[in-house]
């Protein structure tokens, strides 16, 4: 039988569905114990490992838990019934699966060791964070990163390497055990679980393990699909913007290398990659540099849609914008400096700048982006085309005054025609028509 994952949510056709753990109590005494039979397949529901849960059971009832991965046997030392185990596995899920922010189960951890940092990725609402509470589980997720590789989901990194202890001894019973035993101090010095014997051949299996170095985490990366990097939680918003500035640049300078840019499938790839960097409302400083030369009034044309996707109805990224291209005159001056105006009211022609964001910039000479000097000499070179904007806006004001003050005018002469004079005339037509019809009748009366 299936619960949902959020047992707060009682919708009965809630998407997020789990089996019902089952538990088996096995053996007397002191070596009772408590085995999981469908862990696997709860864990697989919830995206985790199944190491994790049954981890946090122990944590939470004080008690040594161990593995048996070839069997899929999770057993907790001890006497657990089913119910309290299910309760137990809510908090785990409030914990370590469901997002803080929209509380949907689609969450992905990753682990950076060295830092002692797990963080938390939600595919359904974007959210990324670290998790900010101390829980002894913790420590074990840092020694025991989630993995792909089913081989060896759920387990250390280092397993497969058996003790000197087990070798010196020959215990061949207690292969399986100390094999696939998690490698973490909570373990230590457990008993052995009774499990079924492995064969004497495993001393010559290979030992699988996982590379989770940088170096081939982004290997691994480049093999994906660019549907697949969306859905991969990165370190990219750990960095400073500066460096998801230089990330950014580097995007958009390799399509323009490639000649790809003037193409409306890389036009989404340019503005998804900068909505991800959160770098959307400086992009255009960006696009500046990179598209636009001396020779602006023929580029900007060219890229009018790309930049349309950063500037429209955003008068940030519109400032941002006239910042890079103060830059481009300044590295161009003698040949863009007397084109100012010319190309401001190309800008505004062709609605990449509004009326708002250039008066707001004619407010105000920074020395932001070029030198102060420069700055004055581009906005005293601008004053022809602002002036020109506020005449275009004072003359648009007094029209909408004409317009209603025709209004007004037409409105009195409705009010001075009286339609008291005309109703006699549609009354009067009836009534002739009605003698009209009198007569025929009398005539033909005769």
């Amino acid at each position: 039988m299936s619960v949902n994952v959020n047992r707060a949510v009682s919708d009965a056709f809630y998407r997020y569905k789990m089996p019902r753990i089952q538990a088996k109590v096995e053996g007397k005494g002191n070596g009772i114990k408590t085995v999981i039979v469908n862990m696997a397949d709860v864990a697989k529901a919830l995206g985790r490992p199944a190491t994790y849960p049954t981890k946090y059971f122990g944590c939470e009832l004080g008690a040594q838990t161990n593995f048996d991965f070839k069997n899929d046997r999770y057993i907790v030392n001890g006497s657990h019934d089913a119910v309290k185990l299910q309760d137990l596995l809510d908090g785990f899920i409030r914990k370590f699966v469901l997002c803080p922010q929209c509380d949907n189960p689609e969450t992905v951890l990753s682990v950076q060791a060295k830092k002692g940092i797990i963080s938390q990725g939600c595919k359904a609402c974007g959210y990324h964070g670290t998790l900010d509470f101390n829980h002894k589980l913790n420590t074990y997720i840092l020694k025991n990163p989630p993995t792909t590789n089913p081989a060896t989901q759920g387990s250390s990194l280092t397993e497969g390497k058996r003790t000197k202890r087990t070798k010196k001894n020959g215990e061949t019973n207690g292969d399986t055990n100390g094999e696939n035993r998690s490698s973490d101090n909570d373990n230590d010095g457990d008993p052995p679980v009774d499990a079924p014997a492995a064969p004497d051949a495993d001393d010559d299996e290979p030992e699988w393990v996982v590379d989770c170095s940088e170096e081939a985490v982004r290997a691994r990366l480049q093999d994906l699909t660019d549907g697949a990097k969306g859905m991969t939680i990165s370190d990219d918003l750990e960095k400073t913007e500066k460096e998801r500035m230089d990330i950014f640049y580097n995007f958009v300078k390799q399509r323009r290398d490639a000649g790809t840019l003037e193409q409306v499938a890389i036009h989404r790839e340019v503005l998804t990659q900068a909505e991800h960097l959160e770098v959307k409302t400086k992009a255009p400083l960006v696009l500046a540099e990179l598209l636009l030369s001396e020779k602006i009034h023929v580029e900007v044309k060219k890229y009018r849609v790309l930049i349309l996707r950063f500037t429209h109805e955003d008068l940030k990224a519109q400032k941002y914008l006239i910042g890079g291209i103060e830059q481009i005159i300044a590295l161009h001056k003698d040949s863009l400096l007397p084109k100012v105006p010319a190309i401001f009211k190309m800008l505004y022609d062709l609605d990449i700048l509004e009326e708002k964001a250039l008066l707001d910039w004619d407010s105000k000479i920074s020395k932001k982006y070029v030198s102060r000097e420069l700055s004055e000499e581009i906005h005293a070179k601008a004053q022809p085309f602002i002036n020109w904007l506020k005449e275009a806006e004072e003359e648009e004001s007094d029209s909408e005054e004409d317009d209603d003050d025709d209004l007004e005018i037409e409105y009195d002469d409705r009010a001075k025609t009286s339609p008291l004079k005309e109703q006699p005339k549609s009354v009067a037509k009836p009534k002739m028509v009605n003698n009209d019809e009198e007569d025929d009748f009398d005539i033909d009366a005769i």
